[in-house]
């Protein structure tokens, strides 16, 4: 005859409730520099997952708290900036050809669009690639 041991659970487990304070201690070590929230729920004996809900709702909380506006006072004005003796003449507008498409015919049905306006030693090495295929 072989013994087993058996555990009898006599009581039902219950939630744990937590006070206010409680989870705003909690919530707070997670806000600290470099906190890890995994191991603040582990030593607390929670799932990630719930300390993140609650500092959720305690920051919404504390965020409604805050006022939107906040009272001004001006104490007085800042000293004008010394005008330039003579201002610098706006830069000339820069005039700009109207770029053109132009199509090369490379043979075999192929064609090749470029602008205008393109780097001619550019268009060179395209050209260069294009022609040993």
């Amino acid at each position: 005859m072989t013994k087993h041991q058996i555990e009898v659970i006599t009581s039902v487990e219950r939630r744990r409730r937590w006070s206010r304070e409680e989870k705003e201690r909690l919530v707070a070590a997670t806000l600290e520099p470099r906190a890890s929230v995994s191991e603040i729920a582990h030593s607390a004996g929670i799932h990630v997952s719930q300390l993140f809900r609650w500092r959720k709702e305690l920051c919404q909380n504390s965020a409604a708290s805050v006022p939107q506006l906040v009272p001004v006072e001006v104490v007085g004005t800042l000293p004008v900036p010394p005008t330039p003796a003579s201002p610098e003449p706006p830069p000339a507008p820069r005039l700009r050809k109207k770029a053109s498409m132009v199509m090369i015919e490379l043979g075999g049905g192929r064609r090749l669009r470029v602008e205008s306006d393109i780097d001619t030693e550019a268009l060179a090495r395209i050209l260069d690639v294009l022609e040993r295929r």
